[in-house]
């Protein structure tokens, strides 16, 4: 059964943060109501655009996977169900990152990004908890502690820090310069 779509959008070959980007920009452009089909080759837009689809009120239908490309399925709200789409707004620079490692403080590091993306490096100590398995796996993660979430860009990360937020976690940082600009130690897997 085919899915009937208003706009379809071509993010195929893009990397985090692009498909999300490329997406709010699509959603402008379509009513409330319509529907439209994300096409992506990040395995990542997966849990991305869910994730973004629950913190700005659109509705999530859900995806399809035909060979190297996912499809995913949104449908725009109205601006009775949509939410103001804003940053999280504790955020932490890298070099603050660095400064705790080094004073030794008890702080956590939650990686957001995909196995491989984590695997090939990250921050030493870094607990790896994708943002799809997040919801999850959030019993893993103490309240108590400060928390900075990583992941390679500083997008899902703050779709991440949403989340916990609303699951009461309070102290938390989004680390909005990501893994692109991290300049500190680095950890990778064998």
């Amino acid at each position: 059964m085919s899915i009937k779509t208003d706009h379809v959008l071509d993010a195929k070959g893009l990397a985090c943060p692009m498909p999300i980007v490329r997406t709010k920009k699509a959603m402008k452009e379509v009513m409330p109501g319509q529907v439209i089909e994300v096409q992506a080759t990040d395995k990542g837009s997966l849990a991305d655009i869910q994730a973004w689809a629950k913190s700005s009120g659109h509705q999530y239908l859900g995806s399809t996977e035909e060979g190297e490309v996912l499809k995913h399925y949104l449908r725009k709200s109205g601006d009775a169900e949509a939410k103001e789409d804003k940053n999280f707004p504790h955020t932490v620079h890298n070099e603050e990152i660095i400064q705790k490692l080094n004073s030794s403080e008890d702080v956590v590091i939650l990686d957001v990004r995909e196995p491989a993306e984590y695997t090939f490096g990250h921050i030493p100590g870094a607990i790896s908890i994708p943002l799809g398995e997040l919801e999850d796996r959030m019993d893993e993660i103490s309240k108590d502690k400060e928390i900075y979430v990583v992941c390679r860009t500083g997008s899902r990360s703050d779709l991440a820090s949403k989340q916990m937020e609303e699951k009461g976690f309070k102290n938390i940082k989004n680390a909005v310069q990501g893994m692109v600009e991290w300049s500190g130690p680095l950890e990778k897997n064998q």
